[in-house]
Order: C-alpha cells, then sequence, then structure tokens
C-alpha cells in the first residue's frame, strides 16, 4: 500500500530524501501523555544546564573586575563549560543510542550539582579552583544531559519534532532569565558568592530530580546500523551544516559574556546591566518557539539560513550601543534572533538522520564538532579585546563568523537540494 500524504510529509522531515523509503523506518507516535511529560522533563533539564550556561556573563563580570584574571583567561572557563555541555553530545548521544539514558542522566545530575557545590566553596580569585568545578565539573555533567534531553523527544514526535524540541530548548530562556537574576541579587548581595551559588546548586538539584521522572524512552526497537564516521563525513549537507555551525558559535556568545560588562565600561546603569542578560533570555523564548513553527512550514534550512545572517547583522549594532536605551534594544533583538538559532539546531541535524535509532550519534558528532567553535570563541574575543577593552576587534570578529557559518549552511541547503532533486529524477 502506498504512503498516505501525511506519511509523506513526516518522511520528508526526518529522512534525507536519498534514504527515504515506506521500509526504512517505524515512525514514532505523535505526542500522548508520556510524550508531553518528557517535554516537560526535558525543558527542566535544559533550563537547569545551558540556562545556567546563559548565566556566566554574571561571573565574566565578576571574576574580571575582582581582578581574578584577564578577561581572556576569565573566558576560558565559560568557554570550556559550553564545549563540554554540547561537546559531550558525542559519547552521551551514543549512550543513549544504546538504551542507557537513564544511567547516563544519573550520572550527569550527581556530576553537574557536585561539580556546582565545589564552585560555592572555590574562592572567586583562585582561578584553578574556578576553572575544575565550573569549567570542567559542571561542563562534563551538564554534557551527559543535554543531547540525551533533547535526543529522547524524537520517541514521542516526528511530524512535530521541530515543535517538540522547541519548547524543550525554551528551558534555555528562562534558565538564562532565572539565573542570572538570582546570582547577581545574591552573589553582589548580602547572602555573598558562596550561599549565592548554594542557592543556585539546590534549585538545579531540585529541578534535575523532577526532571529524571518525567521523561520517558521509547520502546526498544531493533538495532539498526549506526553510520560510520566516512559516512557521516561524506554527507555533504550534514557535514556543511556542522561546519557552518561550528564556525557561527565563534562569535555566537560574545553578548552572552560580554553584555553586562560592556554595559558597565559604556556608563550605563549597574542595576540595568545586571538584566541585560535576562532580558536577553527573556526575549529569546519566543525565538526559540515561533521559528520552529515556520519551520514546519517552509523547511528547517529555509528558517534557520536568514536566521543565522541576522544574528551576524545584529551584533555590528553594538556599535551602536551607547546608552541604557539601545542596550535594551540590542538585548531583545540579540535575543530573539539568537534563540531562534540555537532552537533550529538539534531538529536540523535530527532531520538528517536516515532513521530515529541514528538521531543520537549524528547531534551527537553535530554538536561535538560545532562545541569546539565555543571553546575558541570566548577566548578569542578575550584575547583580541585585550587588557585596554578595545571593542571593535571583538565586535567585527563576531559578526564575521555568524555571517560565515550562515553562507556555509546556505551551502548546505543547496547539496540537500541537489540531493532531492536527483532522487526525484
Amino acid at each position: 500500500m502506498s504512503d498516505s500524504m501525511e506519511e509523506k510529509a513526516t518522511k520528508e522531515l526526518i529522512l534525507p530524501p536519498s534514504e527515504r523509503s515506506s521500509e526504512d523506518v517505524e515512525l514514532p507516535p505523535e505526542g500522548g501523555t508520556k510524550a508531553w511529560l518528557t517535554v516537560f522533563g526535558g525543558w527542566l533539564t535544559v533550563f537547569a544546564t545551558f540556562g545556567y550556561v546563559n548565566a556566566f556573563g554574571v561571573y565574566q563580570d565578576l571574576y574580571t573586575r575582582s581582578g581574578a584574571a584577564s578577561a581572556e583567561r576569565i573566558s576560558w572557563i565559560g568557554s570550556t563549560q559550553i564545549f563540554f555541555l554540547i561537546g559531550m553530545g558525542l559519547p552521551s548521544g551514543k549512550l543513549f543510542d544504546m538504551g542507557y539514558f537513564r544511567s547516563t542522566m544519573i550520572v550527569g545530575s550527581v556530576l553537574y550539582v557536585f561539580s556546582m557545590f565545589m564552585l560555592s566553596l572555590a574562592h572567586p580569585d583562585k582561578y584553578y579552583q574556578i576553572f575544575l568545578s565550573q569549567g570542567l565539573g559542571m561542563g562534563i555533567g551538564s554534557g551527559l544531559l543535554y543531547v540525551p534531553a533533547m535526543s529522547i523527544q524524537a520517541h514521542h514526535w516526528h511530524k512535530r519534532r521541530p515543535m517538540a524540541m522547541g519548547i524543550v530548548i525554551t528551558g534555555t530562556s528562562f534558565g538564562g532569565v532565572v539565573y542570572p537574576i538570582m546570582l547577581n541579587q545574591l552573589i553582589h548581595g548580602k547572602t555573598g558568592f558562596a550561599w549565592g551559588v548554594r542557592a543556585s546548586a539546590f534549585l538545579s538539584m531540585g529541578l534535575l530530580f523532577i526532571a529524571y521522572f518525567m521523561m520517558f524512552p521509547g520502546p526498544p526497537k531493533p538495532k539498526a546500523s549506526i553510520p560510520s564516521f566516512k559516512i557521516l563525513l561524506t554527507d555533504a549537507p550534514y557535514m556543511f551544516a556542522i561546519i557552518g555551525s561550528f564556525v557561527a558559535f565563534l562569535g555566537f556568545f560574545f553578548p552572552y559574556f560580554y553584555l553586562q560588562l560592556y554595559a558597565i565600561l559604556k556608563g550605563v546603569d549597574s542595576t540595568l546591566a545586571f538584566y541585560t542578560l535576562a532580558i536577553m533570555n527573556t526575549s529569546s523564548i519566543f525565538g526559540r518557539t515561533l521559528p520552529n513553527l515556520l519551520a514546519e512550514r517552509i523547511g528547517i534550512f529555509n528558517t534557520l539560513v536568514p536566521i543565522t545572517a541576522i544574528t551576524g547583522i545584529l551584533v555590528f549594532a553594538v556599535f551602536g550601543i551607547t546608552e541604557a536605551a539601545g542596550t535594551v534594544v540590542f538585548a531583545i533583538l540579540y535575543g530573539f534572533f539568537s534563540g531562534s538559532f540555537l532552537s533550529l539546531l538539534p531538529p536540523l541535524a535530527a532531520s538528517l538522520a536516515r532513521d530515529a535509532s541514528e538521531i543520537g550519534v549524528r547531534m551527537g558528532f553535530a554538536f561535538f564538532v560545532a562545541a569546539f567553535g565555543c571553546l575558541v570563541g570566548g577566548p578569542i574575543n578575550g584575547t583580541i579585546l585585550g587588557p585596554t577593552f578595545n571593542w571593535s576587534k571583538p565586535i567585527v570578529f563576531s559578526g564575521v563568523t555568524l555571517l560565515g557559518g550562515a553562507g556555509l549552511i546556505f551551502i548546505a541547503r543547496i547539496f540537500q537540494q541537489k540531493r532531492t532533486m536527483s532522487q526525484r529524477i
């Protein structure tokens, strides 16, 4: 029997054109109670992990102005944390595909929360203590959580997968609102650094505990052949999309790391500057949902390419920020479009998988490569910023890399389009 129109549309989203056939894959159920609970559990996980990373600008400002180290060295802490958050997707994605979702979540949660408590015991002016606990420990722990929490959504959704993943990743935005406000108020208030960090650790521990019981892996599936790295490396649309993400990430986190410090040094009231990260992440809530709904209609590539380009153009607008109003407007716009960029990457990687059994590996490898952009991007910006705070250099670097990433993702779209045309012929 021939496929229905709905089944064909579904396979257009999940499989690359050269691999589609009605026998390739048994599609997962579309929604249901367990699916929505899994979305909620994933949202809590992302809130506590990626949402916390989005608050690193608070620590960048604190450590820099306390004289713990140069802006470059401090940025290595945040970039290392982000690198492991995303880059650990390679082993955690493989473990997920092998059926070790529960075990991976337990190990990741324990390591992440333990490292956060260790950070509360560190001295803010002791660089090695901060790097080990916040950069390595929290980074590796969160990396064991992030990709499985995203990949498990594929067990419950197919046609509406971009929507489901978009909802999950809004946890990044909500966490990026709550944690900066919480940390700024506690650390710079009477509570102080140690108990401010501990309070955030207790919150994260509670969220991850609830999340563990909210997520439900799908039923065991017959083992499918996992693609070799040779197959992945010769998949042109997939590789150009990955390389484009890597290049874009070189400049992507510049505002998240430096906007609070930039605003304070430009004379913006410190109270307002403390809320710039929260404003940016509040705006990104809409950016992580609306474009995903658009992607269901016009395609992920057609949505992601212009959004990445606009994000790069917005970085150049930092040149015009000289007062509070400009800071707020930039935070709103950059939050929306940068949130869109992040929310579309997971469904993009999933859409290039041959079937649901290899989504974890595809997403993990993609995030692993892109993570190197996160690792070196922050320190490069810190280096070219220098002790004299020459802001023009990191602004140009970040804007150009984001535009370059958009160009490479556009090339990936061209290859994908050629593959589609050859399949039709």
